[in-house]
């Protein structure tokens, strides 16, 4: 079946919409409404609402005998201004679509209406629009959701836009797609003293600077070395702006990154190990928090090559990443579920990067989008 020209004009539409009206990770509700209202006229056999907070599933059946697919796209935007002047910009004040949440999810509206047009698909279909992604904490909080447990999934897909790569290119890769990722608080406490008898107190200035030398020293920052790992310093604060007082606390944020799930626990753990014996030899107390999880984004090979499949069948050119993306994605906690695969879609080379703020989903990404997943839905066989 041919994907009509018309319905592309209609997913611009959709698209500019959902970009004009973003909403943060966990606050999705106006977007997971406007998506449930889309979805019901498609006729899903079953269409789920509020999984995980604001994730919205709705499942296509064929009646025939066939694999059943799983495709994922993502809901929230970033707390981010928008500088773009354009008449889709965002309506709302520093908050706006920098990672192209609203081309992905438009995509899998163009499946939906795909799937109810079509009848010569075998199987089930289920499309994931899952909250929270930028936070890593969507896709595990659908998986919880005790409703989750009756859809049996047997390949998970997904795409990310990639600003920098030539338009409409398909990049695809094996095995490591993006890292794992966690950001580590570290608090400090230790005792205030007076400026003049810092001897009296406990400062926590000289561990802090131990620590920031710490994880430059575990380093590994060459992405192309399978033991890749990354600490970058994100935040450091430490006493008041009381200047006749000695410092009594402080803390340091990191955002560490690995290739494998195995390569994180031990950075993670050689980490903490030389943290605390910096805590004990200043005498100071170690509180350890965590934030913003991602799994690594292992890519099925079944599901990849099913991914390369459909980029030949439908002309597109296509290119095997030499080394994965550095950065973050919540795709990962399904690729530890299921047999599942991400790929890229190039955004042009002259695209801005992601969650800069004058990036905008190209809308030519629509089509091509909707045809890869199309293409994988008709081919797909178990």
């Amino acid at each position: 079946m041919m994907i009509p020209a018309s319905l592309f004009q209609q997913l611009r539409t959709i698209r500019h919409h959902l970009h004009a009206h973003p909403e943060l990770s966990g606050q999705e509700y106006e977007t997971a409404a406007y998506l449930a209202n889309y979805l019901e006229k498609c006729q899903p056999s079953r269409l789920l609402k509020g999984l995980g907070g604001t994730g919205v599933v709705a499942t296509f059946d064929s009646k025939k005998k066939g694999p059943h697919l799983l495709f994922r796209a993502e809901l929230d935007a970033l707390p981010i201004a928008e500088t773009n002047p354009f008449a889709h910009r965002s309506t709302k004040a520093k908050v706006s679509h920098k990672c192209g949440h609203d081309g992905h999810t438009t995509v899998l509206l163009g499946l939906a209406h795909m799937l109810q047009e079509d009848t010569s698909w075998k199987g089930k279909v289920s499309l994931l629009f899952q909250p929270a992604e930028e936070t890593g904490a969507g896709a595990q909080a659908m998986l919880n959701d005790p409703r989750f447990a009756n859809i049996q999934v047997d390949r998970a897909f997904a795409f990310h836009n990639l600003p920098a790569y030539p338009l409409g290119q398909i990049i695809w890769k094996a095995g490591a797609f993006t890292p794992a990722v966690q950001s580590i608080i570290i608090k400090l406490k230790g005792r205030t003293a007076h400026a003049a008898e810092p001897a009296n107190g406990k400062n926590p200035a000289l561990a802090l600077a131990a620590i920031l030398q710490l994880a430059k020293r575990l380093e590994v920052a060459d992405s192309q070395l399978p033991d890749f790992r990354l600490l970058s310093p994100i935040y450091l604060t430490m006493g008041e702006k009381a200047y006749g007082v000695s410092a009594g606390e402080g803390e340091v944020h990191f955002t560490l990154r690995a290739w494998t799930k195995e390569n994180m626990d031990t950075l993670i753990g050689e980490l903490l190990g030389e943290v605390e014996a910096i805590a004990k030899a200043a005498k100071l107390g170690l509180l350890i928090d965590w934030t913003d999880g991602f799994k690594a984004n292992d890519n099925d090979p079944s599901a990849v090559a099913d991914i390369v499949q459909a980029a030949e069948a439908n002309h597109f050119p296509h290119t095997c990443l030499a080394h994965p993306l550095t950065w973050g994605e919540d795709f990962g906690t399904l690729t530890e579920v299921f047999a599942a695969a991400m790929f890229g879609i190039g955004a042009g080379e002259d695209c801005p990067a992601l969650h800069h703020e004058d990036y905008d989903f190209p809308d030519e990404l629509l089509e091509i989008g909707v045809r890869m997943f199309w293409e994988i839905i008709n081919q797909s066989t178990l």
